[in-house]
């Protein structure tokens, strides 16, 4: 059965569901939706990269920082974020910090963006393990890599993570900052 999707009233914040529709019409009419992304760091700072999957819906086989998904119709923030952790990372239990909330449209998709940040501890939230149909590898990269790889016009990166991660280091200039590419 295919995964029914909350519809949301353009550009409007906090955000108003003013229907439903399938994924698939979603995706084929880029129809105004709501997803949840979750920026996972470790004790030393350093970010989850991982590169997604070439059979994705969405900017396949492209690298991410976040981690997430579209919010299922009848679904809150909160629950879709913890359950996309669980699906894609096999994380349980992390505390999932609100950081931002803003619409982010392009010619394939148009959502607003729900976003958290979490502290990944090991001992208390178990292995990464990744989903096999969602992500195709991981790594953790300090703040300072991960900009010089953004900066890297090789190095390929979803275009909706490049935006969150420019407002992300705007709103906490203690990770530093770096300037988008295209």
């Amino acid at each position: 059965m295919e995964e029914i999707v909350a519809l949301y009233a353009q550009d409007e914040v906090p955000g108003r569901v003013v229907g439903t529709a399938p994924r698939s019409r979603v995706r084929a009419e880029n129809l105004p939706h709501a997803a949840v992304k979750i920026l996972v760091r470790d004790a030393d700072g350093r970010i989850y990269v991982h590169r997604r999957t070439k059979t994705k819906d969405l900017y396949p086989g492209l690298h991410d920082v976040w981690v997430g998904g579209v919010i299922a119709a009848g679904e809150e923030p909160l629950s879709a974020a913890e359950r996309e952790l669980a699906e894609e990372l096999g994380l349980r239990g992390c505390v999932l910090r609100p950081i931002m909330r803003h619409w982010y449209t392009d010619a394939y998709t148009n959502y607003l963006a729900h976003a958290y940040e979490t502290l990944y501890t090991p001992g208390r939230h178990g292995p990464i393990v990744h989903q096999p149909t969602e992500v195709a590898d991981g790594w953790w990269l300090p703040w300072r890599e991960l900009t010089a790889r953004l900066g890297d016009p090789c190095w390929q990166f979803v275009p909706d993570g490049r935006e969150h991660l420019i407002r992300y280091a705007a709103q906490h200039p203690e990770s530093g900052s770096f300037t988008p590419t295209p």
